[in-house]
């Protein structure tokens, strides 16, 4: 199978430019459907990095495109009730007619976004059990059977409806990079979904993961290896460099080495490009979300030009 490309929509991009309007947004997203792009994507957060909600804005994409896939690059299910989360999804999900993907998260440990989880009203240092308990209670509502529930939320054998277009719910997709991370992916979810290493750690890690499914029972085919990736692509190289280094500055307050240093990124011209999302694919990746820096419809121009070396 050829490998699939995402687009993650500059949802965060607009918000710090003092342009939220969603009517350019709808209109990127049908401009990638257009391009070819086989999913499109929405960040997630409250207050830390405002934007818009991901999935009111996945919605009226649904409504916007036909086949191209949706998804969160990534959703924090912690920040939320998953009864009501679940309903969203669901709901979500009837809409586009089974193509959301639930990319989740636990969100890094910094002081931003420790202060969106008071913001809240949520306890930051019990968010990897509540998204734990939380994802087990939405694929138990997912069923359509009377669920009861007795642990961080109560559910008195009540039944949801809407179910999701796709039965049992949306695919889940982990995007932790830690050991404990992984060895979820492997024994309970649907795929793996981090912003970093490079390919041939990410490579090492990925056959990791097929191990621990094999070890669970599971057939390690049916996991999908995604990835999320910050490009800019410019045949001047120092330019490509100035850019990447300001998008990283701007979008998450640090100095752009410590980021750069923390997520896959790529700055240059378009051959060197393809060689590196290609090293990804290589090493067994078969779904890549690309989030550009700068200039979104011309960089989604050459990726799609650059469609053909990529296998």
């Amino acid at each position: 199978m050829p490998p699939r490309i995402g687009y993650l929509l500059p949802t965060r991009e607009r918000v710090m430019e003092g342009r939220p309007e969603a009517a350019p947004l709808l209109a990127l997203a049908e401009r990638a459907e257009g391009l070819g792009f086989d999913s499109i994507w929405v960040g997630d957060s409250l207050l830390a990095r405002p934007r818009h909600d991901p999935l009111t804005l996945l919605a009226a994409v649904a409504a916007r495109t036909k086949k191209a896939g949706l998804g969160t690059a990534v959703l924090l299910p912690a920040l939320r009730n998953p009864v009501v989360l679940a309903q969203q999804i669901a709901t979500l999900d009837q809409i586009s007619e089974g193509r959301y993907i639930l990319g989740v998260g636990i969100a890094s440990d910094v002081p931003n976004i420790r202060a969106e989880f008071v913001a809240a009203g949520v306890p930051f240092e019990k968010r990897v059990g509540r998204m734990l308990e939380g994802l087990r209670l939405c694929r138990a509502l997912w069923t359509g059977k009377p669920v009861s529930w007795s642990g961080r939320w109560a559910v008195d054998n009540s039944t949801l409806g809407p179910v999701p277009h796709r039965p049992g719910g949306p695919p889940i997709w982990i995007g932790g990079m830690v050991r404990a991370s992984r060895e979820r992916v492997g024994r309970l979810y649907d795929g793996w979904f981090p912003n970093a290493p490079d390919a041939k750690g990410w490579g090492e890690q990925w056959r990791e993961i097929q191990d621990i499914a094999r070890d669970a029972g599971r057939n390690p085919a049916d996991l999908t290896g995604a990835l999320y990736l910050t490009l800019t692509i410019d045949e001047d190289s120092g330019r490509a460099e100035r850019r990447m280094d300001g998008f990283m500055e701007n979008y998450y307050g640090q100095p752009p080495a410590v980021m750069r240093g923390r997520q896959a990124n790529y700055a240059g011209p378009a051959a060197g490009a393809a060689a590196w999302l290609k090293s990804y694919i290589d090493e067994g990746a078969s779904h890549l979300v690309l989030r550009f820096a700068g200039d979104p419809e011309r960089q989604m121009e050459t990726i799609a030009r650059l469609r053909p070396e990529l296998g």
